[in-house]
């Protein structure tokens, strides 16, 4: 699928995995929207690449739709939908006092990275599939799922629970899809890279890096960018979850 002059919407491209994403799909041709919440680093990262940005709730149907509508109006049907939009909770099932998990914080996290994911898809891909075909395909959807999804580690039961449920919508929406000539393809990172580890002090990133095997490092969300630019070339990876990871197999804790 040729970029150039295609629309983009990335959610969670003020920054991270989602900003190198942007900065890619820009420097490719693309018309670029970002969706994300934090409008001042959303704003310098629409201004950086020449795309545009929404303030966004993903999670919201009204403002996930509207943001849609106005991102078509100024770019055209967007044949690229990069979800990154994502939160990582941390919290056991419950405290050294036994209280349990909020079941606020749980819910919060299925919403933002599972039903906000969702959300996206299905407003996107129903406008994308009224669309003329470029070539034998109309588009292309990526998701952002997690190791987690397989390897959760203590205090991750929202987390790792939110990103498996990205992992088992991948298939049976591709297949809902394929009919419309429309992919979907998510990607599960390792340890990257992201403002989530920004607060971190550097010994404790250092150790992060040297638990993945090889390379012993934090991922680069520029690599995350390189596998998504991957996906949309070829048009045979559909309906398939691809970890980036460097082998790694997370540990309890």
């Amino acid at each position: 699928m040729d970029y150039a002059n295609h629309a983009a919407i990335v959610t969670g491209g003020a920054s991270g995995l989602g900003g190198a994403t942007a900065k890619m799909l820009a420097a490719k041709g693309c018309k670029v929207a970002i969706f994300d919440l934090n409008e001042d680093a959303g704003q310098a990262a629409a201004a950086e690449i020449g795309g545009r940005f929404f303030k966004v709730n993903v999670a919201d149907d009204a403002s996930a739709a509207d943001a849609i509508a106005a991102a078509e109006a100024a770019h055209g049907v967007a044949r690229i939908l990069v979800n990154c939009a994502g939160i990582a909770p941390a919290i056991k099932t419950f405290n050294r006092e036994y209280v349990p998990h909020p079941l606020d914080g749980f819910r919060k996290a299925v919403e933002v990275n599972l039903i906000g994911t969702f959300n996206m898809i299905s407003k996107v891909s129903a406008r994308l599939a009224q669309a003329d075909p470029v070539g034998e395909e109309r588009g292309v959807i990526v998701n952002t799922a997690s190791v987690a999804a397989y390897d959760g580690q203590i205090g991750q039961a929202a987390y790792a629970a939110s990103k498996g449920g990205v992992v088992g919508l991948t298939l049976p929406v591709a297949r809902d899809l394929a009919s419309h000539a429309i992919r979907v393809v998510t990607i599960a990172p390792g340890i990257f890279w992201t403002p989530m580890l920004a607060g971190l002090p550097p010994a404790a990133t250092e150790s992060l890096g040297k638990q993945v095997p090889f390379p012993s490092r934090l991922g680069k969300p520029e690599e995350y960018a390189q596998l998504v630019d991957s996906i949309i070339a070829n048009p045979m990876l559909n309906g398939e979850v691809i970890r980036l990871d460097g082998a790694i197999r997370m540990a309890p804790k």
